[in-house]
């Protein structure tokens, strides 16, 4: 008859084994996922820069959210025509039924849109970081600020809605950019 400590022992020794395989298999899934990440992430920043070169160019802001300089009075009259069209969307109208989100400068649309992306896929609300990564943009803090100062003006006049503290989604009957309202 075997003694208790060997029977111990063998049991010891096959749940090690049984961790060692799960060790291993775990960290070939950890592999995997950093590897499909970074691919998503890649296709995410493409399709934002996609959204960039084929959307309007609005010459009053930048993409870090800060107001460019205006033309002096003297220079006024060689503003393009895309830079006097944009100024009128500098600033968020109060949002109500009938009102398209074409009235909104190129930065909010793309918070609108990528809210709207996230309501149609059922996913929850986001962050301003998670935005700055999902906009292609560093998430270092000039950048997560500029776009929270945005999302912040956007719940202001009821186009988005901040249920809980940072986290942003549309307000109730919005449906974001090409979307009606």
């Amino acid at each position: 008859m075997p003694s208790v400590v060997g029977l111990l022992e063998q049991r010891e020794l096959g749940a090690r084994r049984r961790v060692d395989e799960l060790r291993e298999e775990a960290d070939r899934v950890q592999a995997e996922l950093a590897v499909a990440e970074g691919e998503w992430e890649e296709w995410v920043i493409a399709r934002s820069r996609v959204g960039e070169v084929l959307g309007p160019v609005d010459e009053t802001e930048d993409h870090a959210g800060t107001e460019r300089a205006r033309p002096a009075k003297g220079q006024a009259e060689e503003a393009s025509p895309v830079s006097m069209a944009a100024k009128p969307k500098s600033q968020v109208p109060v949002w109500r039924q009938g009102l398209d989100a074409s009235v909104l400068s190129m930065d909010y649309q793309r918070i609108l849109q990528a809210l709207a992306d996230r309501h149609r896929l059922h996913q929850g609300p986001l962050t301003c970081q998670e935005m700055a990564v999902l906009f292609g943009l560093d998430a270092v803090p000039a950048k997560v600020e500029a776009l929270r100062s945005k999302a912040k003006r956007l719940v202001a006049r009821g186009w988005l809605a901040e249920r809980q503290p940072g986290r942003f989604t549309l307000a109730r009957n919005v449906t974001g950019p090409g979307g009606g309202s």
